[in-house]
């Protein structure tokens, strides 16, 4: 029988009950489908299988690292200087390009394997029921209609909606966020129901924790959640980083001004009747000058060193840009779930026998105490309370194991949780199961909401069946209550369901505990035992808590002006809870201080940017909407760092300026989409990096500050040299010198600097914001025209005094070399003097000092030196006048800075 309607998507299948769902599919749950059934399904809907995007070529990856304006520009400079036949001149500038595009191959090669990663996360097998017998096939070939049958421990093939299950629990964290695994049933649903609510559907590729369950295929491959995530990854929108921004800008206009200055030197030149190819020789010494050819080794370099000092830090790198948007970032967009939590649930609270009781301690550790109000109790003072532990310990089949150190949970963490308040009491399972052996258990399930164990006392002449579960299927099934001395007394229902809301209303999950004695000669239990009599015993309410350090770097966050907001799947109240405690939100939140999925999807496209000003807090929220919720902010005009460990944060990881997945808990897709990876899923990490950030940023703006005046000085000597008809103070080869051996030797130690005081006191900067400020430029004018000034006077002094062209040739390239050398004592901070900074804080700059003096005294003084370079030997007077305006210059700076900065630090 052939399927008609593309059943994919012409129905809501959670709103249609388990025998509208099997008619609409047409199958028969016992039979399954037929092999030609499959055949014609197969052929009409496809495998179910993620299409992988076409990937670019190696070699596509490595000419697009060619593109960039300031890359084309040294390309052309290469160009033209061998057709001048300047070989060395060529090959330097061509190796300097050369090795800048295998650094970002390699970068980026590694780099948008996302839809991989969920093309293997459905590469698994499915056991199905077809032709009326149970097959194991590969879940690819999985199709509509097809009965799938789940248990524990099986990851889900595709999406199904639910027509049998038997106490089954589907984690589903990877998808929608929900700390813990969600118990299913088969009813309907309304239409309205949010993808995390949606109970009586399992989703492809999150895993059967507990129970076994039978459903119908309803999506496969693409169609599927898994799927839809897939392709609003490849949709997502690649952002440049505010840093390849700025460089791009930057790099165009630094392209015009060179071009525009060359036109004019070869203009001025015919204008003055000099020969066409003496000017076009000095239009290419100009833009040869003005190029700065360290400044892609420069980014590149300071950014990999940003990437080392991040690793030190549990921070991994993987796209190079991303080191610097982290410290421009305005938003962080953070998932709660191990994140900006434990991801351990933890007991808080205990009421047991009229009392409240606070429960100190973290995650699975069994470290903590009991406390009323202040005083820490002993179990002993309180029967009630003493029970309450105990019903939660053998009403229980999880257990806490430590693996490597860590401790974790085997089973459902709610259990986990009850263990450890029961350990903290000194409470132990195999002590008390020698008095109290289990014999007979109900199982967990949905309709009831409870789960019993039954235990022969040996002490007595009776069993005794523990319960837990929802309070209000407890409390309609009890009588009487457990008083703190152990006595039976009458329940008053309303005050322990006011305590119960009180707790609920603090973002906890609270479980109840009952018991109910019977006849020794009862060894089985049946839910007709356990309908009326019970005692009641106590409620645990738990949580998974907010890492300690996550609260203080919110706050270090905050102050660095850098919002948090929290966008999670879990509950509401839960959410605000957390946010409260972590400072994201404040500590007097109301409800609606905490925007749900619902409302969001209704909410219109052009509200949303609005509404992500004001709310910091989203629960329940799909996949789609957290790329809504990304984009929104930035139509704001943020620069959004998102954290998440799911397949359902790749989308969002993608689309923000800058992705953050975790190492430990999250998937392989979090991990291949993001630009970093924190190792210890630490959201304490990021503010570290955050620090790094900026220090990697403001080490690149120390570099163009102080590389851009030499470039600028050696445009204006050859401009002003041709306007004047001079001779060239300086030859195209002599500029390459200066330009390559002062950018290694002395700019790139700027990268080495360590961060300066008050760097996350500063708001981030705008993603708009020019790399050079107003100030910078009026600086790397006065710096470029007293290079050039200077070179000029003591050439043209030097040709005067009788001395050789190449004798004054290496005097302006001194002036310039020792120019810059100086200004780079300024440039160790934009703000500070090099003494406040202090003068070891970076040794690099002292051994790249030493090292560019050795190398200008082997240019001055050794024979194939001057050979290949036309220079000539100085006398020690030559080199004194060559220091001159180097000195002027870090003089000038210093007293500029202390004009802008030093004098309002007073």
């Amino acid at each position: 029988m052939v399927v008609e309607k593309d059943l994919e998507r012409s129905l809501a299948w959670f709103t249609l009950d388990a025998e509208q769902a099997l008619e609409q599919a047409s199958v028969s749950l016992s039979q399954g489908l037929s092999s030609e059934e499959v055949r014609q399904r197969q052929a009409k809907y496809g495998l179910n299988i993620i299409p992988k995007k076409k990937q670019k070529t190696p070699l596509e990856l490595f000419l697009q690292q060619f593109t960039q304006p300031l890359v084309v520009i040294l390309l052309v400079a290469t160009v033209i200087t061998m057709l001048l036949q300047e070989w060395v001149d060529a090959t330097v500038i061509f190796g300097v390009v050369f090795v800048n595009a295998v650094i970002g191959f390699i970068q980026e090669s590694k780099a948008l394997k996302a839809i991989e990663a969920l093309a293997k996360a459905v590469a698994s097998e499915a056991t199905v029921i077809r032709n009326g017998e149970k097959q194991r096939i590969p879940s690819s070939e999985l199709t509509i209609g097809d009965v799938v049958l789940l248990q524990s421990g099986d990851k889900v093939p595709a999406d199904l909606r639910l027509v049998q299950t038997r106490e089954l629990q589907i984690d589903e964290s990877a998808l929608t966020g929900e700390s813990v695994p969600v118990v299913k049933q088969v009813a309907a649903l309304d239409s309205d129901t949010v993808l995390a609510d949606r109970t009586n559907m399992a989703y492809s590729s999150t895993l059967v924790t507990y129970g076994t369950g039978t459903g119908i295929v309803v999506a496969i491959g693409s169609a599927t959640e898994i799927g839809k995530i897939n392709q609003m990854i490849a949709e997502a929108d690649v952002l440049e980083t505010p840093l390849t921004q700025s460089i791009a800008k930057f790099s165009k206009v630094l392209l015009y001004v060179i071009l525009g200055l060359a036109a004019i030197t070869f203009v001025v030149g015919l204008l003055r009747g000099e020969k066409w190819v003496d000017m076009f020789m000095a239009a290419v010494a100009l833009a040869v000058g003005a190029i700065p050819e360290g400044l892609p080794a420069a980014v590149t370099i300071t950014l990999a060193i940003g990437v080392a000092r991040m690793a030190k830090r549990n921070a991994i790198i993987r796209k190079l840009p991303a080191v610097e948007t982290l410290g421009s970032a305005s938003v962080i967009c953070s998932d709660k779930t191990g994140t900006l939590t434990q991801n351990q649930m933890t007991v808080q609270k205990v009421y047991a026998g009229g009392v409240l009781y606070n429960v100190t301690g973290v995650g699975y550790d069994s470290k903590g105490e009991f406390l009323q109000g202040e005083r820490t109790v002993s179990i002993s003072s309180n029967l009630a309370l003493q029970e309450t532990l105990t019903c939660g310990l053998l009403c229980n089949d999880s257990n806490i194991v430590t693996v490597d150190g860590q401790h974790k949970v085997e089973g459902d963490p709610t259990e986990g949780a009850l263990v450890v308040s029961a350990q903290k009491a000194g409470l132990s399972r195999k002590t008390l199961l020698q008095s109290l052996p289990r014999i007979d258990t109900i199982p967990f399930e949905s309709a009831y909401q409870y789960m019993a164990t039954l235990h022969q006392r040996k002490d007595t002449e009776q069993s005794i069946a523990y319960v837990k579960g929802s309070l209000e299927r407890l409390l309609e099934r009890a009588s009487g209550m457990l008083s703190e001395r152990g006595e039976i007394i009458v329940l008053d229902k309303a005050q322990v369901l006011s305590q119960s809301e009180a707790i609920a209303a603090e973002g906890l999950r609270v479980l109840a505990f009952a018991y109910k004695t019977f006849d020794r000669s009862k060894t089985s239990l049946s839910h007709d035992d356990i309908s009326e009599g019970l005692v009641f015993l106590g409620l645990q309410a738990m949580i998974d808590p907010p890492r300690p350090e996550a609260i203080d770097a919110v706050a270090t966050c905050q102050s660095a002006g850098v919002q948090v907001k929290m966008i999670t799947g879990d509950h509401e109240l839960t959410a605000l809870a957390i946010a409260k405690r972590l400072g994201i939100a404040p500590k007097d939140a109301t409800d609606d201080a905490v925007v749900n999925g619902k409302s969001l999807s209704a909410l219109a496209e052009e509200r949303l940017p609005e509404l992500v000003k004001r709310v910091s807090v989203f629960a329940r929220v799909a996949p789609e909407d957290k790329l809504r919720l990304v984009k929104a902010l930035q139509q704001n005009g943020a620069v959004v760092a998102m954290t998440g460990d799911g397949v359902n944060d790749a989308p969002s990881l993608r689309q923000a300026n800058i992705g953050i997945a975790m190492g430990i808990t999250g998937t392989d897709v979090a991990k291949e989409t993001a630009d970093m990876i924190l190792t210890d899923d630490n959201f304490a990490t990021i503010e570290a990096a955050v620090e790094e950030g900026r220090n990697v940023y403001d080490n690149l703006v120390k570099f163009i500050t102080w590389t851009l005046p030499t470039n600028f000085g050696e445009g204006l000597v050859i401009l002003a040299s041709v306007v004047a008809g001079l001779t060239l103070p300086i030859l195209p080869v002599q500029l390459l010198w200066i330009n390559m051996t002062t950018a290694i030797l002395l700019g790139l130690m700027l990268a080495f600097e360590p961060k300066e005081p008050g760097i996350m006191n500063r708001p981030p900067r705008e993603a708009n914001e020019p790399i050079l400020t107003t100030s910078l430029v009026v600086r790397i004018i006065i710096v470029g025209v007293l290079l050039c000034a200077g070179a000029l006077f003591f050439f043209e002094l030097a040709l005067q005094s009788g001395r050789t062209d190449a004798e004054a040739r290496t005097i302006a390239v001194n002036v310039f070399v020792l120019g810059e050398l100086l200004y780079l004592f300024n440039c160790r901070s934009l703000r500070y003097s090099m003494f406040k900074i202090g003068l070891f804080s970076n040794p690099l700059i002292w051994a790249g000092v030493a090292g560019m003096l050795l190398l200008q005294l082997l240019y001055t003084y050794v024979p194939f030196m001057n050979t290949a370079f036309q220079s000539a030997p100085l006398t020690l007077e030559d080199w004194g006048i060559s220091l001159v305006p180097g000195l002027v210059i870090y003089i000038v700076i210093g007293l500029l800075k202390y004009w802008r900065y030093g004098r309002h630090a007073k």
